[in-house]
């Protein structure tokens, strides 16, 4: 039995459970409500930065949500969602650490300002400022998927899809002025037909 530690607020646990359902892997989702709190306690306890997602498989632990689906994946041995020929997985992992870099920071002010209304992030020029950032890079995102006209890297959904396809999620959930960016709309209507999408992606939770 796998088990999969972290609140469903996390984006970034949301990554690994949509994986999950993906994949069609038998696991144990801890840190949820009803959840036994001991082991979710216990799992977290062995990621030093204190943080979540992380995961158990029988002995081995292991956190960091791209490094935990890339584990996943390879573990399933789905080639199409993480290729095996080098300049194939580079181009994957470029755009899942692009994700977790440039998007990620580019949306945490607006983000944490609009739709989870924190109370350290009141500051609506710094919100202007973020959305702007973001979008940026929404548009970059939108010229990328223009030219593939399927899935992040080209005709095939990968690894890329699920972190990039959560992100998107936010942005259209996230209050403000927004361009359109018909390529990316396209490409969310396509996520759809994927295991997982509306629990973990359209329906998750912020």
């Amino acid at each position: 039995m796998l088990d999969v530690l972290g609140k469903s607020t996390s984006i970034n646990v949301r990554k690994v459970l949509w994986l999950c359902q993906v994949l069609g892997l038998d696991y144990r989702h801890l840190g949820a409500a009803g959840s036994p709190s001991g082991d979710a306690a216990a799992l977290q306890s062995r990621n030093p930065n204190g943080l979540v997602p992380v995961i158990r498989d029988g002995d081995f632990v292991l956190w960091e949500s791209n490094s935990i689906c890339r584990y996943l994946a390879s573990r399933a041995q789905r080639h199409d969602l993480l290729p095996q020929e080098p300049q194939a997985r580079a181009q994957v992992e470029q755009w899942m650490d692009w994700q977790a870099t440039d998007l990620n920071t580019a949306w945490r002010y607006v983000f944490m300002s609009r739709v989870r209304q924190h109370p350290l992030y009141t500051d609506d020029a710094a919100a202007e400022t973020s959305l702007t950032q973001w979008t940026r890079l929404m548009q970059q995102l939108d010229q990328q998927l223009a030219g593939t006209g399927a899935y992040v890297t080209g005709p095939v959904f990968t690894l890329a899809d699920i972190v990039l396809g959560l992100s998107t999620q936010r942005w259209l959930m996230t209050p403000g002025e927004k361009p359109d960016l018909p390529a990316v709309q396209a490409w969310f209507v396509r996520l759809a037909g994927h295991a997982g999408f509306d629990q973990h992606c359209r329906n998750g939770i912020a």
